[in-house]
């Protein structure tokens, strides 16, 4: 991981200004750092890292600061503002939800919660029959963990062991974290579920960064092998399997047949399938859920972020027979349902429905890895891979200075009107809400090769 600290000292920028972009400040701007100083003093180390940019309001693909500056955003808030930020529609359910004077209705039931789900299993693939919300992805695999180990009970099985993969994050809660794959985000427990089986994630490239032809086929056999090995029985000892759709950092998605081969697998051994599509999710990729890029069909999903552009939400949709495992009243969620939440839910999905946006996202996705697969080629001794689907995309760097190399090109982007998505590692990705303009992310990858060919030139020895 990266040790970068971006700085907190106004330093004198080059003013910007473009149809999209504004910058007439030092940034940071002095005028934020009181505000930033009191979130330093008030809140755990856990909360820091990110660029000194205090947020005033957002809209559709821009971020405006209380100070006149105005940046092109890369990165959705973490790919939540799939419709776009504080988009006219979902202001607009969420202010007749206040104004009926509802803000909370516990497990009780509400018109707006059933409309929601109703919707949302309408216009979702049809292996999903029943949905329940949350409050956040964590909360989401939380739950995933809960249902499998339920039917690894409900079919007597030995163990309710699930199979996981190195290098994917769930969540920061205690299950999530215990399925999530790098060790060093969960040695705060004290100790491993010996009921979580471990696989290195399939990564499409060698030990000395060059892209590999992978046979999935094989690759499964191998890992079949190594669970074997160490005395797991796949029918009597799994419950089911976790899929982060991609690897988070890098933009990585599975090998299709390796996936396919664990599904096939899955079903004769009768365990369950779980794609966690968090980030993934509502057309982030192309597809309403990247799950549907391996073509197969998944016992359960877990939802977040996208599927409301807006207020904490997040969801799991499964088929019946696995939903309806928990006895009444055994799963609840104090905020999950409320009426704001769900009627932004509403709003988004027959927004994202309504402008097209998966469709958008494929063809816009299609320009935006175009052009960074062209930066590859310019740089090809800075940038090993450019990875990723529709509008989510990841450039991986090279070396050991790779991961501070991309910090100082999302700190030169910063001071550019542009804002990427800063992983601490030796990443940085890209995902646009998906109502952006093709001139505004256009206009956005002018400034990110400029910043690329300027940061490379000024720490290159």
């Amino acid at each position: 991981m990266s040790t970068f600290e971006f700085s907190n000292i106004p330093a004198q920028v080059d003013p910007v200004k473009t149809k999209f972009r504004c910058i007439q400040t030092q940034i940071p701007v002095p005028e934020s750092l009181p505000i930033l100083d009191s979130l330093y003093r008030n809140e755990p180390r856990s909360m820091h890292g990110q660029m000194p940019i205090v947020w005033d309001r957002a809209k559709d693909f821009q971020v405006f600061d209380a100070w006149g500056n105005c940046w092109i955003d890369f990165t959705s808030t973490i790919f939540v503002a799939n419709a776009g930020h504080a988009n006219d529609a979902i202001i607009k359910a969420i202010q007749n939800t206040l104004g009926q004077g509802l803000l909370q209705t516990y497990t009780y039931a509400s018109k707006v919660r059933a409309d929601f789900v109703e919707y949302l299993i309408a216009h979702t693939p049809d292996e999903f029959e029943k949905a329940y919300l949350v409050s956040a992805g964590t909360e989401a695999a939380e739950t995933v963990i809960k249902l499998m180990r339920l039917y690894g009970q409900h079919k007597a099985k030995r163990r309710s062991g699930i199979i996981v993969f190195d290098g994917s994050f769930h969540g920061r809660t205690m299950g999530a974290a215990q399925i999530s794959g790098a060790q060093a985000t969960r040695q705060w427990m004290g100790f491993e579920d010996p009921n979580i089986f471990r696989l290195p994630f399939p990564y499409p490239w060698d030990d000395d960064e060059n892209i590999v032809t992978q046979n999935g086929h094989e690759r499964f056999e191998s890992d079949l092998k190594r669970l074997q090995a160490q005395g797991v029985d796949l029918a009597q000892d799994v419950s089911g399997i976790v899929f982060e759709s991609y690897i988070g950092w890098a933009a990585a998605f599975f090998p299709k047949d390796y996936v396919q081969a664990w599904s096939k697998y899955a079903a004769e051994h009768d365990f369950l399938v779980a794609f966690d599509e968090i980030q993934s999710g509502f057309g982030r990729t192309g597809r309403l859920f990247a799950y549907q890029h391996y073509e197969l069909t998944p016992d359960l999903i877990c939802c977040g972020k996208g599927i409301s552009s807006s207020l904490p939400l997040a969801a799991v949709l499964g088929r019946c027979g696995v939903m309806d495992l928990p006895d009444v009243g055994s799963m609840s969620s104090t905020h999950s349902a409320n009426p704001t939440s769900c009627a932004a839910g509403l709003a988004n999905f027959q927004e994202i429905q309504r402008l097209d946006l998966v469709e958008q996202a494929r063809q816009k996705g299609e320009q935006l890895h175009q052009f960074l697969n062209a930066l590859k080629n310019e740089f090809p001794d800075h940038i090993s891979h450019v990875l990723g689907k529709g509008l989510l995309a990841a450039i991986l760097f090279k070396g050991e200075n790779g991961s501070m190399l991309a910090s100082h090109i999302c700190e030169n982007a910063l001071h550019k009107g542009l804002l990427l998505v800063h992983t601490g590692r030796e990443s940085i990705k890209i995902g646009p809400p998906l109502t952006i303009p093709i001139q505004a992310m256009l206009e956005g990858l002018a400034v990110l090769k400029q910043v690329i060919a300027q940061t490379i030139k000024g720490t290159s020895p």
